[in-house]
C-alpha cells in the first residue's frame, strides 16, 4: 500500500493533466458513434425494418471511408503539439493552412471513392434488393457530408493539438442534439415537411456537419485564446513540404485505423458463419468492448498531446512521466471495466437483447472480453504515445502484423479447426491485440531510451 501511495504522489499532477485533456476528447469521439446510433434508432422507430437494414448496410460500407478521412485529419495534432511546445506559433498557423487544404482534397477524393466505388459495390454484396434500393440514396447523401466533416476535423485536431479540447466537445454535443431533432422531423415528416424515410437521416447528418464545421471555424478564428496561434494563417498558404509532413503522420494513422477496423469487420463476418445467434452475440460483446475502447482512445489522444508538447520542448523527463501515467490510467480503467464485464456478464447482454440463446453466448464472450480489452486499451495508448513523437510508420507495420498476420489467422484456425468455435475468434483477436500491445510498449521504450 505504501508503494501505491508513493507512485500516486509522484504521478498525481500528470494523471490529472492527462485526464483534463482526455475527458472532452472522449465525448467528441463518441459523437461520431452517437450520430450513427441516433440514425439507427430514429429510422428503426419511425421508418421500419427495411430502412433500418439499409442504414446498417450503409454504415458498414461507409465506415472504412470514414476512418480513412479521420486518420488523414489526425496528422496535424502531434505536429502542432510539438510546435506549441517550441512556442513556434507561426508554424502552427502554417500547419493549419496546409491541413485544411489536405482535408478538403481528401474530402473530395473520398466522395468520389464512395460515388464511383461503394455505390457500385453495394449491388454485389448479396443484400436484399429492397434494402439496396433504400440504401443507395442514403449513401449518396452521407458521402456529401464527408467534405464538411473533414473541414471540421482540421479545426478540431488543430485545437486539440494545442490542448484546447472542450470547444470541439461542446460543438459535438450540440451537433448531435440538432442531428437527432432534424432526423425525427425529416424521417417522420413534421411541420409540413413530407416523410423522407431513410433519406431524412442523411439530410440531417449533412446539415449537422456543415453547421458544425462553420461553428468550429468561426470559434477558432474569433476566440481570443487562439489569436496567437493563427497569426500568419492564410487560406492560400499551401506549401508542399508541410503538406508532405502532415501526410507522413496522417496517412499511416489512417492505415492503422483501416487495419484495425478491417480486422474486426472480418471477425464479424467469420462469426456469422456460426449462425445468426452467434453473430448477434458477437455483436453484443464487441459493442460493449467498443464503448470502453472509446474511453481508452480519449486517454491515447491526451497522451499524444501531452507527449507531443513535451517532445517539442525537448523535456524527456515530462515526456516519460506523461507516457507512464497514461499507461497507469488505462491499465486501472480497463481492469475496472474487466471486473464489471466478469461480474455482470449474465446481465449486460440483456441491454441489447432478450433472446436467451444470444444472451447465453454473449455472457461467455464477456468473460474473455475482460482480458481482450486490457490489451486493446494498452495498445491504443501505445499508439497515442508514439504519435506524440511522430513515430507512425513502425507502429503501422506492427498493427498490420498483429491483426492480419497473427490475430485473424489464429482466429480462423481456432474457430474452424478446433472445438472452440465462436470463442476461438475472440482468442485470436485477444492474441493479436496482446502482440500489438507488447510490441508498441517496447517500441516506446526504445524510442525514448526508457
Amino acid at each position: 500500500m505504501e508503494f501505491v501511495k508513493t507512485i500516486f504522489a509522484k504521478y498525481k499532477p500528470y494523471y490529472w493533466s492527462s485526464l483534463v485533456v482526455a475527458a472532452p476528447v472522449v465525448i467528441s469521439q463518441l459523437g461520431h458513434t452517437l450520430v450513427q446510433t441516433a440514425d439507427s434508432i430514429v429510422v428503426g422507430q419511425f421508418a421500419g425494418t427495411i430502412p433500418l437494414a439499409a442504414v446498417s448496410l450503409v454504415h458498414s460500407v461507409f465506415m472504412i471511408v470514414l476512418v480513412l478521412g479521420l486518420g488523414i485529419a489526425y496528422g496535424i495534432t502531434p505536429l502542432v503539439a510539438q510546435e506549441n511546445g517550441r512556442k513556434n506559433y507561426i508554424e502552427c498557423a502554417k500547419l493549419l493552412s496546409n491541413s485544411i487544404a489536405i482535408n478538403a482534397l481528401t474530402g473530395i477524393a473520398l466522395f468520389l471513392l464512395v460515388y464511383f466505388g461503394s455505390m457500385a459495390v453495394i449491388d454485389h454484396l448479396g443484400q436484399s434488393p429492397a434494402v439496396v434500393k433504400e440504401a443507395k440514396p442514403y449513401l449518396l447523401i452521407l458521402s456529401l457530408s464527408i467534405f464538411p466533416l473533414m473541414i471540421f476535423s482540421a479545426f478540431k485536431q488543430f485545437a486539440e493539438g494545442l490542448g484546447f479540447t472542450r470547444q470541439a466537445m461542446n460543438i459535438t454535443i450540440w451537433g448531435n442534439v440538432l442531428n437527432i431533432i432534424l432526423a425525427i422531423v425529416f424521417v417522420k415528416g413534421m411541420f409540413g415537411i413530407p416523410p423522407m424515410g431513410v433519406r431524412g437521416v442523411g439530410y440531417a447528418t449533412l446539415i449537422d456537419r456543415i453547421l458544425m464545421s462553420l461553428a468550429m471555424g468561426i470559434y477558432l478564428f474569433k476566440a481570443p485564446i487562439f489569436k496567437q496561434y493563427i497569426q500568419g494563417f492564410s487560406w492560400l498558404f499551401i506549401e508542399s513540404g508541410r503538406a508532405i509532413k502532415l501526410l507522413r503522420i496522417g496517412a499511416p494513422v489512417a492505415m492503422q485505423y483501416v487495419f484495425e477496423i478491417g480486422a474486426f469487420a472480418t471477425a464479424a463476418i467469420l462469426a456469422g458463419t456460426f449462425g445468426a445467434e452467434a453473430q448477434a452475440a458477437h455483436q453484443v460483446a464487441i459493442q460493449l468492448a467498443s464503448s470502453t475502447y472509446m474511453m481508452a482512445s480519449g486517454v491515447a489522444a491526451a497522451a499524444t498531446i501531452r507527449v507531443g508538447t513535451s517532445y517539442g520542448k525537448k523535456n524527456s523527463y515530462r515526456l516519460k512521466m506523461y507516457a507512464s501515467s497514461s499507461y497507469h490510467i488505462i491499465i486501472l480503467f480497463m481492469s475496472f471495466t474487466a471486473l464489471v464485464f466478469i461480474l455482470f456478464n449474465n446481465f449486460l447482454p440483456h441491454i441489447f437483447t432478450q433472446d436467451k440463446a444470444v444472451v447465453a453466448i454473449a455472457s461467455q464472450l464477456l468473460l474473455l472480453a475482460g482480458i481482450f480489452q486490457l490489451f486493446d486499451g494498452t495498445q491504443v495508448v501505445g499508439l497515442g504515445i508514439l504519435r506524440g513523437v511522430s513515430d507512425v510508420n513502425v507502429p503501422t507495420f506492427i498493427a498490420f502484423v498483429s491483426y492480419w498476420v497473427i490475430g485473424i489467422p489464429v482466429a480462423y484456425i481456432l474457430s474452424k479447426y478446433t472445438s472452440l468455435g465462436l470463442i476461438g475468434i475472440w482468442y485470436g483477436l485477444t492474441i493479436g491485440l496482446m502482440f500489438s500491445s507488447v510490441l508498441l510498449f517496447f517500441r516506446y521504450r526504445r524510442k525514448t531510451n526508457n
